[in-house]
């Protein structure tokens, strides 16, 4: 791990933090802090036999989030980015918003999780397109939003989040006994924690809504809980995550419409409605693989790889789902990214052969 790396995963997030390691880390050049290889990389996608293997000789470190949900897609792109020739190590794991600085600055070589509009903040402070390459969709159509358990919903006429400025509304899901509702939110780091914060003060809930951050996935396990004891529940939710098999969309929970679009920063202005006329505060999310600039464009085969790596999302749920159940050791998590590599392995080789073939025409 490059000292870099190694400041940055010891260092707990705050906004105030990042954004001073972002400023200090920015003024250097992409170049000087590669220490991948540039050279050997620009040579490796040039006039090659047709049965080269172009990544041969060149080590890439892949980084991600503490989420073990987004293990599987990252393993896929490890797997085929192995398939090309490449010495590809261990993944690291950091907080979003140095992940995009990570890979910007080339301490790491890609992230296979960004999702945009969600991570678009970030993305554009760590260097945008300058210093990050950005191409071809991994996985479509990611919804997120506020929900509700269906029940309560029903009984109580909730279809909109702002009715919760109604004290008697939001007492109804008080966890700590403070009569204001506890809306259960994204981590620290998370592209939603900001869209959440920002929506409570525009949405005029500030004195009727708490909104309870922590560590995500343990406050979801308590709020099943508080969900099977027949309690009613409020979180934020997005696509793909095991809990939507759990608490299904339309049956056990409801989504929770916003009032009109309202999103903070670089998303000012975006309208959030979607196709079928119901607005959920956040737009849909399309997840991408995002890799260091300079590192793609010098190696012709691993940017087409990310470029046209393509899965279901349907596909990220179901994996999730076996998480959940039980299957979340490293070795299941590689079985399940070898059963997926097998059912669609057509797929997967035409990748291998359009990336080969892209650094022989290069």
């Amino acid at each position: 791990m490059s000292k870099t790396l190694q400041t940055m995963t010891s260092a707990r997030f705050h906004p105030a933090q990042a954004a001073a390691q972002r400023r200090q880390m920015l003024l250097g050049t992409a170049a000087a802090a590669m220490g991948l290889n540039l050279s050997a990389s620009w040579a490796a996608g040039r006039n090659l036999p047709g049965d080269a293997l172009p990544g041969k000789g060149i080590t890439v470190l892949p980084v991600k989030s503490a989420l073990a949900e987004e293990n599987f897609q990252t393993l896929l792109v490890m797997k085929a980015l192995e398939q090309l020739g490449y010495t590809v190590k261990p993944w690291e794991e950091l907080d979003y918003p140095l992940i995009h600085v990570a890979v910007a600055n080339g301490d790491a070589t890609f992230m296979a999780n960004h999702w945009n509009p969600h991570h678009a903040e970030f993305y554009k402070q760590a260097g945008g397109d300058a210093r990050l390459s950005r191409k071809g969709v991994y996985a479509a159509g990611a919804a997120q939003g506020y929900m509700i358990d269906k029940k309560t919903a029903e009984a109580h006429k909730i279809t909109h989040l702002d009715q919760l400025k109604d004290p008697k509304l939001a007492a109804l899901f008080d966890m700590n006994g403070d009569g204001k509702a506890n809306l259960i939110g994204p981590n620290a780091g998370w592209g939603g924690e900001a869209v959440v914060a920002h929506q409570i003060k525009a949405f005029g809930l500030e004195n009727t809504v708490s909104y309870t951050q922590g560590n995500y996935p343990a406050l979801i396990a308590d709020t099943l809980a508080r969900f099977k004891a027949g309690k009613p529940v409020l979180y934020y939710a997005w696509t793909p995550y095991w809990l939507s098999n759990v608490l299904r969309p339309g049956q056990e929970v409801v989504w929770l419409q916003v009032p009109r679009s309202s999103m903070p920063g670089v998303q000012a202005g975006t309208d959030t409605r979607l196709p079928n006329g119901r607005n959920y505060g956040f737009p849909l999310n399309n997840e991408y693989i995002v890799g260091n600039r300079i590192w793609v464009e010098n190696n012709p085969a691993a940017g087409k790889l990310f470029e046209i790596m393509q899965i279901p999302i349907n596909d990220i749920s179901r994996q999730n789902q076996l998480l959940r159940e039980g299957e979340s050791k490293a070795s299941d998590i590689n079985r399940h990214a070898d059963a997926w590599i097998k059912a669609h392995q057509k797929t997967f080789d035409g990748w291998i052969a359009q990336a080969k073939a892209a650094a022989v025409k290069s």
